[in-house]
């Protein structure tokens, strides 16, 4: 076994950081619905997801064996690919982050990854069935199968409940929302934080320091346990915002279904080596939650946006993977260039985001204030164009009509000015 180089080291440095920018936005995952509904205070909630992640980190290594090496070929790939790849992920999640969306931190690592492995050995050193089979097929079904599931368990809720006065049954619900998002951050240290395990993995097999198909060290699990834990903790107010109360709203029996279907979804992914995105299975519960109880709407507008985001997510951590990677290849300068580009791209974003900081004070600023009007999506704003004007403006336009035709009425008609005498008259 060879000992750990300065690149490899770096690239261990970056993977952890990679993992930190995971935990801080993916904590709406598990905690949004709850600090929506006022199930738990904001701070208490990250704490408390922050904890129960670190713990799912030590649950299972299963993930953590297809990203080390199931979705490229470990043979011939350099260590700079690595390295490539976590600045294509990086600065994806950094963006998303910005914009209040909550994309996928999984899909941005695959990405990264395949733009730089393809770059470095070509299209032979990406397992083809690997990505679709355990990365594409989830991620299409995940969201689905979560969102009908909490708009099932919804109407099931509110089905039994419908002789009980809701306001009784909240502290309840309140209650086993707790435990549901405690369950989902669990489940979310047992998918996410294997991640970086697989990564730094992969890393250390391309080092020359594991053998091909080793285990995580004990080492690594505790180093990516701690990162993932601590950006949980500082918790990332604006996708939060954006899940909780952007989306949908959610009452507790809602919230309460939403996490505890989005929680087996994950747990069963994770045991059977599933590289999902918490994300999507989150966002779909929510969507499904909303659409489950009577009267419930979801802001597709917002759902909209999310949705692009997804589809981008990938080819954009690719692009910037390859990108980064074909500059590692000019040699040290190019991997020195990258790392600068990396400080200063995550520096300016976090520049952008102090011009409209959100904190916990904020996430549930809409039950005090007026909440900001929503953004038009690309869709929202070409059916608008095309579309007849909404009723309230008709009904004021027939109303001023109706209005004018009644005071042409009632007003005394107009007095005609009397005729000159004639001349037969005088």
């Amino acid at each position: 076994m060879e000992h750990i180089t300065l690149l490899l080291a770096i690239v261990i440095v970056t993977a952890l950081v990679f993992d930190f920018t995971n935990g801080f936005h993916d904590t709406a995952n598990a905690m949004a619905t709850t600090i929506s509904t006022g199930a738990l205070k904001p701070k208490t909630a990250v704490a408390m997801s922050a904890a129960l992640n670190l713990v799912g980190a030590f649950l299972s290594v299963e993930v953590a064996k297809t990203i080390s090496g199931g979705i490229i070929d470990e043979k011939g790939i350099r260590t700079e690919v690595i390295f490539a790849a976590l600045v294509g992920a990086i600065l994806w999640n950094l963006l998303t982050w910005l914009l209040g969306l909550p994309s996928s931190s999984s899909h941005a690592l695959f990405g990264g990854l395949i733009g730089a492995a393809v770059m470095s050995a070509g299209w032979s050193s990406v397992h083809g069935s690997t990505v679709v089979t355990k990365v594409l097929l989830p991620a299409v079904a995940a969201p689905v199968v979560a969102g009908i599931a909490a708009m099932l368990a919804t109407r099931l809720t509110y089905r039994l409940n419908r002789n009980t006065d809701e306001k009784a049954t909240a502290k309840g619900y309140r209650v086993g929302q707790i435990a549901s998002a405690g369950l989902v951050s669990l489940a979310h240290g047992t998918n996410d934080a294997q991640k970086t395990m697989g990564i730094i993995t992969l890393a250390l097999v391309t080092g020359g320091v594991l053998h091909p198909g080793a285990n995580p060290p004990l080492w690594v699990i505790v180093s990516a346990g701690l990162a993932i834990a601590l950006g949980t903790y500082l918790g990332g107010w604006r996708i939060i915002r954006t899940l909780g109360k952007g989306l949908t709203e959610l009452r507790p029996p809602q919230g309460f279904a939403a996490q505890t279907g989005a929680a087996t979804v994950i747990l069963a992914s994770s045991h059977i080596g599933f590289s999902l995105s918490t994300t999507q299975v989150c966002s779909g519960s929510v969507m499904g939650a909303g659409l489950g109880r009577k009267g419930g709407v979801v802001r597709w507008s917002t759902a909209t946006r999310m949705a692009v985001a997804w589809i981008l997510t990938l080819p954009a951590a690719a692009v910037v993977g390859a990108g980064a990677e074909f500059l590692t290849q000019q040699g040290t300068w190019g991997i020195a260039a990258v790392a600068v580009l990396l400080i200063a791209g995550s520096g300016i974003i976090w520049k952008l985001s102090r011009r409209r900081p959100v904190g916990h004070d904020d996430v549930t600023a809409d039950k005090t204030a007026p909440a900001e009007p929503e953004p038009a999506g690309v869709i929202t704003t070409a059916i608008a164009a095309v579309s007849p004007p909404p009723t309230g403006v008709l009904l004021s336009a027939a109303d001023l009509a109706v209005s004018d035709l009644r005071a042409t009425i009632q007003a005394p008609a107009p007095v005609a000015p009397a005729d000159p005498p004639t001349p037969a008259a005088v």
